[in-house]
């Protein structure tokens, strides 16, 4: 990915964007005064109201976003859904839809609401909620970054740091990062796939996935296959996955020992490209003064980087909800949420309607 938007080191020049300097202008960092003097961490953080969307940044082009950074309280006084309340979009070129449109937790591979440590190539979260994103993100002529509070309460510190360059050689070919949210939450007919994206037009290049998936039935969740429909593929795809472990580079299960008993232990992992970073199986809501048990949550990722999926005219990715018990395969209809990754060029053609706040909740 770092070699793909090689320029002059004479005409790129590096800028960076957070709450000490919003606009990126250079000799304008940490401008704002403190309790300390001027220039000693004067405007650190955002707040954003109920309802509030933050402009987190906008920049003329040519460039490309480099890198992502940005913290958050993952509860608050009026509830603990904040990572699936707050949502990131991020617009190229003035277009009027969105590229990227994904809940923030999710966006950086925390599902559910919930914290979990990822290690990857291309999104790393680290202790305590500190989430980065490394997708290179090339534009020709303005990109623009929000994030809408649509939790109850406000949430009163943004920390976020977007780090850019300009004045890179930006060919007319060059493809724009895109990422969508979607989520099939029980919803789906026994033999349904999840739709992980579609609609899909033109020329691009498939990234990588997120899974965020929640274990509505007993026993063995991840047979379904990943199918990437590609081009003029119709009934059967170009691509297809063994199952949903093995999509995440697992096998077996992820777990220490395939068995039944004694009850195996559940391992994550993240690795460059491929982990399952997270296992939830108790509520943590506090709604309750009880810890009680959960319907099990899995998060999963997939970076295409070393093995891209490119298509030429259009693209679908699908996931089946399969299952496998003593007496074999069977169908399933889980709680499923996930991100697509892809390049393609603009304008993007608009996304399906964001589900509302209260249906994205992980319940």
């Amino acid at each position: 990915m770092r070699h793909l938007w090689a320029s002059s080191p004479s005409a790129v020049q590096s800028r960076s964007i957070n709450a000490e300097n919003p606009s990126g202008a250079p000799g304008h960092a940490a401008s704002a005064s403190s309790p300390l003097g001027p220039g000693r961490k004067g405007s650190a953080f955002l707040a954003a109201e109920r309802g509030e969307s933050l402009t987190l940044a906008d920049i003329e082009g040519p460039g490309v976003i480099r890198h992502l950074w940005i913290t958050v309280p993952d509860r608050t006084e009026a509830g603990p859904w904040v990572l699936r309340d707050l949502v990131l979009r991020i617009y190229w070129d003035g277009d009027e839809h969105p590229a990227v449109e994904a809940p923030l937790g999710d966006f950086f591979c925390n599902g559910f609401a919930e914290r979990a440590l990822v290690t990857s190539e291309l999104v790393v979260v680290a202790p305590t909620g500190g989430m980065n994103s490394y997708f290179q993100m090339p534009f020709r002529r303005r990109a623009r970054i929000t994030l809408e509070n649509q939790h109850p309460g406000s949430i009163e510190h943004v920390f976020y740091q977007v780090d850019y360059t300009i004045g890179d050689d930006v060919p007319d070919h060059a493809q724009y990062f895109h990422a969508q949210w979607r989520r099939s939450n029980g919803s789906t007919a026994l033999g349904e796939d999840h739709v992980i994206v579609d609609g899909i037009e033109g020329t691009g290049t498939y990234l990588g996935t997120f899974v965020a998936l929640a274990s509505l039935h007993r026993f063995w969740w991840g047979e379904g296959e990943l199918k990437f429909f590609i081009d003029d593929d119709e009934e059967l795809p170009t691509l297809c996955s063994t199952g949903l472990e093995d999509y995440a580079g697992g096998a077996w299960a992820f777990q220490d020992e395939l068995r039944s008993e004694p009850a195996p232990q559940v391992l994550t992992f993240s690795a460059p490209y491929c982990g399952y970073p997270q296992y939830v199986n108790r509520d943590t809501t506090k709604a309750s003064p009880f810890a009680v048990d959960a319907p099990a949550m899995h998060g999963l990722y997939r970076w295409h980087v070393p093995d891209p999926v490119h298509f030429t005219r259009r693209l679908r990715v699908t996931l089946q909800q399969i299952g496998a018990w003593d007496h074999g395969l069977f169908e399933r209809s889980d709680d499923i949420s996930t991100v697509a990754y892809w390049y393609q060029q603009t304008p993007t053609a608009q996304f399906p309607p964001l589900p509302t706040a209260d249906q994205r909740k992980p319940r």
